[in-house]
């Protein structure tokens, strides 16, 4: 589980570097300022909850359903939160503009997160 948590960490924290440089550098003047800041929105938690997830890899030895919950909960939430947000902030640059259900994805990606966060929070008061 280690492993997995890592090398999922590390290809979400590739992804968001890659991405942050492309809303800096590629994105700037081509969608709008409110879509810029989203795309940063989208990054910024891409990365935070990244990080969470390397710290969950300290706790991965322990055979804890709960540390299992967060790591499906985290990188479930980072697909559905910022992927929706990096879509949504590009739609009329890509020309998707018709995808009206990921309006209501970005915050079950929100929840997912929270769910990953709570998890996080009952596994420490179970560990030992």
């Amino acid at each position: 589980m280690n492993k997995r948590i890592i090398l999922t960490a590390a290809t979400f924290g590739l992804i968001a570097v890659v991405l942050g440089a492309f809303g800096a550098h590629g994105l700037t003047g081509k969608i709008s300022e409110q879509q810029l800041e989203n795309w940063h929105t989208a990054v910024n938690y891409q990365f935070y909850h990244t990080l969470a997830l390397l710290f969950l890899a300290t706790f991965s030895r322990a055979k804890n359903t709960l540390i299992i919950v967060a790591y499906l909960a985290f990188t479930l939430g980072i697909l559905l939160f910022s992927g929706s947000l990096y879509l949504l902030s590009t739609r009329e640059l890509t020309g998707i503009t018709n995808i009206h259900i990921l309006g209501p994805i970005t915050p079950l990606g929100g929840l997912s997160l929270i769910l990953g966060w709570a998890s996080l929070f009952l596994a420490t008061l179970k560990g030992r």
